[in-house]
């Protein structure tokens, strides 16, 4: 059996906060499972309550120990990474000046210049970041 122990009364408080206020839905599970494993909840029962995984529940678990309220956050770094880096994009943005009316030749350049496949969408998103 794994609970959380020692939560001051601040602490809790701080939780219950996250839990009412944060904007974030994972975070305020977190904070809640949280406080229910302090409370006495079993891994088992958390599992049923949030409907995730034991490995999700002993991952918050440990960040919890790990990092304190940080450990509730996701890291920096998740996601799909940039096809494009921000000398490439200042790049496009050039070249579709050149021919604004037809992005298809700001695609053949970037395969030409630096072998890197992009569909006229990313192309799109990249120039209304400059907007």
């Amino acid at each position: 059996m794994r609970f959380i122990r020692g939560l001051s009364k601040e602490t809790i408080k701080m939780l219950e906060r996250i839990y009412k206020q944060s904007k974030y839905h994972q975070v305020r599970q977190r904070a809640q499972c949280i406080k229910l494993s302090y409370q006495g909840y079993t891994i088992k029962d958390l599992i049923m309550i949030f409907n995730v995984s034991r490995l999700t529940i002993t991952n918050w678990l440990d960040d919890w120990d790990t990092f304190g309220l940080i450990g509730l956050y996701d890291k920096k770094g998740r996601g799909r990474k940039p096809k494009l880096n921000d000398e490439q994009k200042k790049q496009v943005k050039q070249w579709a000046k050149e021919s604004p009316k037809n992005l298809d030749v700001v695609i053949k350049n970037l395969r030409e210049a630096w072998n890197i496949e992009v569909s006229k969408e990313t192309i799109k998103r990249t120039l209304n970041l400059f907007a």
